[in-house]
């Protein structure tokens, strides 16, 4: 069971707090999302635009570093971890992301500073003085922008490979213990750089696993619908990777830019990642437990509910047949973000997690861990 950002459903998100509180609450893995500072160091946060979850906006000495980047092909508008020192990351504070939704969170507003990743690996270092053996599993966020395509704020290219920091964070840490730690990303290259390149050349073997957006055959040609370092990129510099040209064979496919999730979830591409050193796949649990077309009303305004249809995509069945772990993402218990089953009731979070288990998953994202733990240590007595 991972804690999604912490037990982000009763704290502001990727704080020690958050953090602490999913350790205590039985969290196997804690999941921190990483960004680069200005001076190179790893902090935890879903996005590098900071005013979303920090008071940065609240901060006059800042207003000059607010500016419009191209993040993944959309434009965003904000602060960016980036433009910020360590140090002066450290003078903010962390909000809730979804205060409509998660008020209660509110009341944690302004007590916790944005944490690195080392700080984080003291967390689990202090938990196992109180016999807590917690995993690490985090996420590369933006790796193809940090690397290629992003800019600092005076126009020079940021040229920062995370994956390589993580890695040498991780040793530094001495928290490189493959049974304790995954990464993850939703880019193909950067978890093949990792396992053919970054890692071997640190004499470090961590298991990878393959984020996944939106599996249907039908989804638009989009950064959710396939690995943006496939999205952003052109033919010439894909086909240029020896193993990219060997997924295209595999998949019988003629441009490896228009391979999406929904072809990367296809069983001869399964075997494939297996094959270049992934050990599991993250896919959206909404494309895995399929939904009807069109939406049931919510009592909460501005959002609708998915009703199941009570099948599931083969993804699940034909990753394990390959060898690969399967960690779904990500379940939470709110009535916003719940379903209706296949015969119009709502379904909780609970029934969620055990129709994923039912079909083999090895493992969840949630932002509850007090009752996904329950979940799981339920279905640990019945095996």
């Amino acid at each position: 069971m991972i804690a999604h950002r912490g037990a982000s459903s009763e704290r502001p998100e990727h704080t020690l707090g958050a953090y602490r509180l999913a350790i205590e609450q039985g969290a196997d893995f804690i999941e921190p999302d990483l960004v680069p500072t200005r001076d190179g160091v790893l902090i935890a946060r879903h996005e590098n635009e900071l005013s979303g979850t920090t008071d940065v906006a609240d901060h006059a000495e800042f207003a000059t570093r607010r500016t419009t980047k191209s993040v993944d092909g959309e434009a965003v508008d904000g602060w960016f971890a980036e433009d910020f020192t360590l140090a002066e990351i450290k003078t903010l504070r962390a909000r809730e992301r979804i205060p409509a939704i998660r008020p209660a969170n509110t009341l944690f507003d302004g007590q916790e500073s944005i944490p690195t990743l080392r700080e984080i690996i003291a967390l689990l270092r202090e938990a196992e003085t109180r016999g807590r053996c917690v995993g690490i599993y985090p996420e590369t966020k933006h790796p193809r922008y940090f690397v290629r395509d992003g800019h600092y704020l005076n126009g020079s290219p940021i040229a920062c490979c995370i994956s390589t920091m993580l890695i040498a964070e991780l040793q530094r840490c001495g928290f490189t213990d493959p049974r304790r730690v995954f990464i993850q990303s939703f880019e193909l290259g950067n978890l093949v750089a990792l396992a053919t390149q970054i890692m071997p050349a640190a004499d470090t073997r961590i298991p990878l696993v393959l984020l996944m957006g939106e599996l249907g055959s039908d989804a638009p040609h989009s950064p959710s619908s396939q690995p943006y370092d496939f999205f952003g990129s052109s033919d010439d510099e894909l086909t240029g990777h020896v193993l990219y040209r060997s997924l295209a064979s595999a998949l019988d496919r003629s441009s490896v830019r228009n391979i999406g999730y929904a072809d990367l979830a296809k069983p001869v591409a399964l075997h494939w990642l297996r094959q270049v050193g992934i050990a599991g796949v993250g896919p959206w649990k909404d494309s895995v437990l399929l939904r009807r077309r069109g939406s049931v009303p919510s009592t909460h305004a501005g959002y609708t509910h998915a009703q199941l249809t009570g099948d599931l995509h083969p993804l699940i069945a034909d990753a394990r047949e390959a060898g690969l772990l399967v960690h779904p993402y990500t379940l939470r218990a709110e009535p916003v973000f719940t379903a209706y089953d296949e015969y119009g009731v709502p379904l909780s979070m609970e029934a969620e997690m055990a129709r994923l288990l039912d079909a083999g998953a090895t493992g969840f994202f949630t932002d509850f861990p007090a009752r996904g733990a329950a979940v799981r240590d339920a279905r640990r007595r019945d095996s």
